[in-house]
């Protein structure tokens, strides 16, 4: 484990972001969120809210600071450790962006025009701007500006870690070994958690069912979760594709398999299994609605919080920079 007063090297770096493009979810916590607090007691953790990211879909700039103090207060409320993990908003490191432009001269067009999330999000809605097709190679600057070693991400974002990874092998082939090659962390039983609807929970498809949101408004996304026409008395097929028993086995394993018997046996519905999905969800985010309450008392330590880690990270970001511009020239 690294002293938190200097970032020693020799720990293995974790490294990870998360947009505020809007209120985070059960999909962020336990696809990202989660795993990643988990990762931190195992090396030295950078993670950071992914401003420069979000101007890709977020215009307001109101809007964008109240959701990046969402977001902080969604992660502290969810157990970060600010004296474990250096957190840190992306634009307080205005480095990352000097390293993606230089990383960017290396990356050919068409690794970028193969991106499939590109695709997606024009198809969802989202201007094909040039940010948004550009997007992995920032995200290569985020990982290697720390030297990250470990990113725990959704299974929807390995393409962009592989992209990062032929970034890096191309400068370090071209330049010498200047950057750690980084690897995926992705829990599989989590790795494609659905919405609501059976589509991947996503918040521009509004099938998402917040991690804070209030106790009336998770009731109603739960008991409105999409599942299949099967009568109650019938003992229920299909389930691995029923999705408040996939949600269930994320948040509560033990209720997961009682529902799951109840289910398979007939005489159970869908709805008594959303009802233990729903008290699941509750039991499980209780303690930590209950800290995020007493934050929102306390927001110049939050602000804080985020000015410490952005010192932090910006004295590695410094060292790796050094190393880059030597290695290029521009030193």
């Amino acid at each position: 484990m690294a002293a938190w007063g200097s970032v020693s090297c020799a720990a293995m770096r974790i490294l990870s972001g998360i947009q505020p493009s809007g209120k985070l979810h059960i999909g962020n916590y336990f696809g990202m969120m989660r795993p990643a607090l988990e990762l931190a007691e195992r090396g030295a953790a950078f993670y950071f809210i992914a401003d420069y990211h979000s101007l890709t879909s977020v215009s307001d700039a109101a809007q964008l600071r109240q959701n990046v103090l969402d977001v902080a207060l969604d992660f502290l409320a969810c157990g970060l450790d600010p004296a474990k993990t250096v957190f840190y908003r992306q634009s307080d490191v205005p480095q990352v962006t000097e390293l993606a432009w230089i990383l960017s001269c290396l990356t050919p067009k068409p690794m970028l025009d193969n991106a499939v999330s590109f695709k997606d999000k024009v198809a969802d809605g989202l201007t094909p701007n040039v940010g948004l097709f550009t997007y992995p190679v920032l995200q290569a600057a985020d990982i290697l500006i720390v030297q990250g070693a470990r990113v725990p991400v959704g299974k929807d974002q390995k393409q962009h870690i592989e992209i990062t990874r032929d970034i890096a092998g191309a400068f370090n082939r071209q330049f010498g070994e200047v950057f750690v090659i980084p690897e995926p962390v992705i829990k599989a039983e989590v790795a494609t958690l659905p919405g609501t609807d059976g589509r991947k929970m996503s918040k521009s498809y509004g099938n998402t069912i917040e991690i804070f949101g209030d106790e009336k408004a998770t009731k109603k996304k739960v008991m409105g979760i999409v599942t299949d026409s099967q009568p109650v008395e019938a003992p229920k097929q299909n389930l691995d594709q029923n999705i408040p028993l996939q949600f269930l086995k994320v948040v509560a394993p033990g209720r997961a398999k009682e529902v799951e018997s109840k289910l398979l046996a007939g005489g159970y519905g869908y709805g008594e299994a959303k009802k233990e999905l729903l008290a699941a969800l509750l039991d499980h985010f209780a303690p930590y609605r209950q800290k995020r309450a007493e934050l929102e008392k306390n927001l110049d330590y939050v602000q804080q919080v985020l000015r410490d880690g952005a010192a932090r990270a910006s004295a590695v970001a410094n060292e790796t920079m050094q190393k880059v511009r030597e290695a290029v020239g521009l030193r």
